[in-house]
């Protein structure tokens, strides 16, 4: 068995700490000599662990999806990509990692029944779809005002009232032209994307495998939504 396949085969137990200390000293020393020193730390501490956990976490969603099959999961890179960019700090700050629906790509605009986000200042937990390409926002703001828009405002009602925040990538500030700036699903019509965010996420369970029911319990609830959107891919 490679280490790839036992990483993802085995048993999440947690990351190296609760706090991300290795990601505050990473952005402290953005140095190609100080990574790889350190490099073991990052892969056993918080890379295997990511691995692990999203294997685990697929395998208990999968069966909530029936009509699309769950991919592989997708982890990103840590190396940054700095060709266009001023900040030519080689290293991301945190460590990334979705479940996305097969058939819809592994990309921004895919269909994500869970991504999940760590950092030392931050911890982000969403599913749905962040960043919508012309056609699918084109079909999402068709579907939006006819007869399939009300029950994708009602799960997002109920969402909200579970704890749930509904977010997207950007949110424009009028209807887009053609559309009704009057009707009563506009605040959707305006969005760009469209994800709901998880309630927050103690800390605590970062070093402790009871994180993974509390991933796959919270993702649960996001199924209709996420289903919804990979029904217009």
């Amino acid at each position: 068995m490679t280490k790839t396949r036992a990483a993802a085969t085995a048993r999440f137990e947690g990351f190296a700490d609760r706090e991300g200390r290795f990601f505050r000293d990473l952005a402290r020393n953005q140095r190609r000599e100080w990574f790889a020193m350190h490099k073991e730390e990052y892969e056993d501490g918080w890379l295997t662990p990511m691995k692990r956990l999203l294997a685990q976490v697929r395998q208990q969603l999968e069966p909530r999806y029936k009509h699309d099959p769950l991919a592989e999961p997708k982890i990103f890179r840590i190396y940054r990509d700095v060709r266009f960019s001023k900040d030519k700090a080689p290293y991301k700050t945190h460590i990334g990692g979705f479940l996305a629906l097969g058939g819809t790509g592994n990309g921004p605009g895919a269909a994500a029944p869970m991504y999940f986000h760590v950092a030392a200042d931050e911890l982000f937990v969403c599913a749905g779809q962040y960043m919508m390409d012309p056609g699918q926002l084109a079909r999402f703001r068709t579907a939006v005002v006819d007869q399939r828009g009300a029950p994708l405002a009602a799960r997002q009602r109920t969402l909200a009232r579970a704890g749930y925040t509904v977010s997207s990538h950007d949110t424009l500030q009028r209807v887009p032209r053609g559309f009704d700036p009057e009707h009563p699903r506009a605040d959707l019509l305006k969005r760009k994307g469209l994800i709901v965010v998880f309630p927050t996420l103690p800390r605590k369970l970062l070093v402790s495998k009871a994180l993974v029911p509390w991933l796959v319990k919270h993702a649960k609830q996001a199924v209709p939504l996420v289903e919804w959107l990979a029904a217009l891919t």
